[in-house]
């Protein structure tokens, strides 16, 4: 079955009842039981429910995986994953990627024993040095958030599998439709819906995906136990959101390759970062390992202040100026006072993260609108 089908089929079936053919929102918290433990597949809303089962069969569809988990938000999936590891493991991650990632990592994590090396991952020869007996998990981000640099994940997973250690792929920015890390041989993949995946930011959740039944079971556990799961309204809402994906992510496709060109044509563009340039580092591996290079673009302006940048920020007017990313709507945002605030500034620094830095998320609007707005703004 084809991308484009299962993204509107898989998982979803009519409503046995009425013969509905959206999955209805089942909202309740408990379900009644014929005889105690005698019930038809569901007990409470914790543990299970039906809209929710069938987002997650959907998900794993688009991944190419047999498991799927949702949970409450990006982070509250990312923290499940982090549930795997105990005291004293390590985690090798890239230097460049989401900043509320990095201080669940640093801020929560660390104080329970468990450390975390930040690495340019794009040189496997650091990783190779990096990864020890210790190394439990290598995490990564690619395309990464925001410099836009693509990670080769089936090397990394290489790498991963000498030392037997798991490889987590935050697959966000790219989507199911443009990127596979399971395909490329990736243990875990970690999504923020609330972006692309659900599309009309009107829904906020996060999904843990694998084809390792150990590590789904251990998954299921802490979804039960912990109970950071999303509701079944904002299931339905991905659920729809999900039936467009592939429509709209070749218009963000389209839209980001004109914006990237545009401004790196611009007099006071420094510096475009986007994979889908023949000149970015690892533009080979982002043709081999993405379908396409995604909507994401950001851009340092030759005035490198924080004031220039603000001054853009402060004019757009079909961008809006807001956190998220991935929506129908285009954003721009400022990472270093934003989305990447709660990295320490020498930390940014390392990771390209200047205070001139703005992160566009390309909507699907009309580009000509788009492009005015750029022009508008810089000029």
């Amino acid at each position: 079955m084809k991308f484009g089908t299962k993204a509107i089929h898989a998982g979803q079936e009519p409503d046995p009842s009425t013969g509905a053919i959206m999955t209805p929102v089942y909202q309740t918290s408990t379900y009644v039981q014929s005889s105690p433990g005698k019930h038809k597949g569901y007990e409470y809303a914790r543990t299970q429910n039906p809209t929710r089962s069938a987002l997650e069969a959907n998900l794993a569809a688009l991944e190419n995986a047999k498991y799927a988990r949702c949970y409450g938000s990006g982070l509250a999936a990312t923290d499940t994953v982090m549930k795997l590891l105990k005291l004293g493991d390590e985690v090798v991650c890239t230097n460049d990627l989401y900043g509320g990632t990095y201080r669940l990592f640093t801020s929560v994590y660390a104080k329970y024993g468990i450390k975390f090396h930040f690495i340019n991952m794009l040189d496997l020869q650091e990783v190779e040095k990096v990864v020890s007996d210790k190394t439990k998990m290598i995490w990564l981000e690619t395309p990464t958030n925001p410099m836009l640099q693509i990670i080769d994940i089936k090397s990394v997973t290489e790498i991963a599998k000498r030392h037997q250690a798991l490889t987590v792929v935050d697959n966000t920015f790219a989507s199911p439709y443009l990127q596979n890390p399971i395909d490329l041989n990736a243990d875990v993949v970690v999504h923020s819906l609330t972006k692309y995946i659900a599309g009309h930011s009107d829904a906020v959740m996060g999904a843990v995906i694998t084809n390792n039944s150990e590590i789904h079971e251990r998954l299921a556990y802490h979804q039960n136990a912990v109970g950071a799961i999303p509701g079944p309204m904002d299931c339905f809402l991905v659920l729809r959101g999900i039936k467009t994906l592939h429509l709209r992510m070749q218009r963000h496709c389209e839209n980001g390759a004109a914006v990237a060109q545009y401004l790196k044509n611009h007099p006071k563009v420094a510096k475009v970062h986007y994979p889908g340039f023949s000149e970015h580092k690892n533009h080979e591996i982002a043709a081999r390992q993405m379908k396409d290079f995604g909507g994401m673009v950001s851009f340092s302006l030759k005035e490198d202040k924080k004031e220039a940048a603000f001054k853009f920020l402060e004019r757009i007017k079909v961008f809006s100026l807001a956190e998220s990313l991935g929506g129908v709507e285009s954003l721009a945002g400022h990472p270093s006072t934003m989305t990447h605030a709660s990295i320490p500034a020498e930390e940014r620094i390392k990771s390209g993260i200047s205070d001139s830095l703005i992160r566009l998320s390309v909507g699907v609007e009309d580009i000509e609108d788009l492009l005015e707005d750029l022009e508008n703004a810089l000029s």
